[in-house]
């Protein structure tokens, strides 16, 4: 029996668009687990059951996303292990777990406001650079993450661990950047090294650059083309978004700008369906995803100008 392709391979050799794909999530919550980690993370050993269940219930009660996390290379044994929950505007709350019932607290902290209770330590920190290494969910992530995550931990050890499945196998090795919840796909050891650090100077490489966790896949579409026709320039530059229902199907962005954006663009996005493919290694049938593509981007006052 023939082994297929891996679906980061086929993709690429589709020409599959990176655009508006990153996972929607307002809050992250890392929980520190050295593995081994099952195709569903939070089921992965001493996480079964209820505590694997109230994580993955405090994340969806606030529309965030829960990922195991652990620092690249050989791991020892360590009896106190770490959590945090990163909130958008850079505020971490940081705990400590030795048993599994402990993460109850980090559950807590999850479903909280902004002030963390006194078992937690709040700060505004470094960003955090996370690379998806999840084999067991999907090969790519295995196959292509590690070379990532390795050189990237080299450049940024205190920042960097690998973490489990956080969408999009296809565009393996995929990074993702807190408190921004940017995502970038396609990359490669020396890639991800300039993505990243152009990313925490405050500036976005389009061609890798797969969305804003923050943001709905049409502005996160717009944002991309945006930032690819007026950069260089990062989130930094984007006051704000705002998005317009046309139709079923169709949506117009507004994008406030400042610093080296315009002060506002417009930009008309539409939504389609791809052919089935292969989207991941896992994939027992083809399926499709949505795919968003923008139309000409124009500067009210300007670009309609007579």
């Amino acid at each position: 029996m023939t082994t297929p392709p891996h679906c980061a391979t086929e993709a690429r050799v589709r020409g599959d668009s990176l655009s508006a794909s990153a996972a929607p999530a307002l809050r992250w919550l890392l929980v520190e687990h050295d593995g081994p980690w099952l195709p569903a993370a939070f089921s992965s050993p001493g996480l079964e059951g209820p505590v694997g269940r109230a994580l993955h219930d405090a994340a969806l009660a606030v529309r965030g996303r829960a990922l195991l996390i652990r620092r690249p290379g050989r791991r020892p044994h360590r009896e106190v292990r770490s959590w945090v929950v990163v909130d958008r505007d850079g505020t971490q709350q940081w705990g400590s777990w030795r048993h599994p019932e402990d993460l109850l607290g980090a559950a807590e902290v999850m479903r909280s406001g902004p002030e963390p209770p006194p078992t937690a330590r709040a700060g505004s920190t470094p960003p955090l650079v996370l690379v998806c290494t999840h084999g067991r969910h999907d090969l790519c992530c295995a196959v292509r993450g590690r070379p990532v995550v390795a050189a990237l931990a080299q450049r940024w050890a205190d920042r960097t661990w690998e973490c489990s499945h956080i969408g999009g196998d296809r565009f393996a090795p995929n990074v993702l950047l807190l408190p921004d919840g940017a995502y970038y796909g396609n990359l490669d050891a020396t890639s991800a090294l300039r993505v990243v650090e152009a990313h925490l100077r405050g500036t976005v490489t389009p061609h890798h650059f797969r969305g804003v966790s923050t943001h709905p896949p049409a502005v996160q579409a717009a944002l991309g083309a945006v930032l690819t026709d007026y950069g260089p320039a990062g989130l930094g530059d984007v006051r704000d978004a705002l998005c317009e229902e046309l139709g079923d199907e169709s949506f117009r962005v507004t994008v406030l700008g400042t610093g080296r954006l315009p002060v506002l663009v417009q930009a008309d996005v539409a939504r389609t369906v791809s052919p089935p493919e292969r989207l991941t290694c896992r994939a027992s049938a083809p399926s499709s995803a949505y795919a968003y593509t923008v139309g000409a981007l124009r500067i009210p006052g300007v670009d309609d100008a007579p």
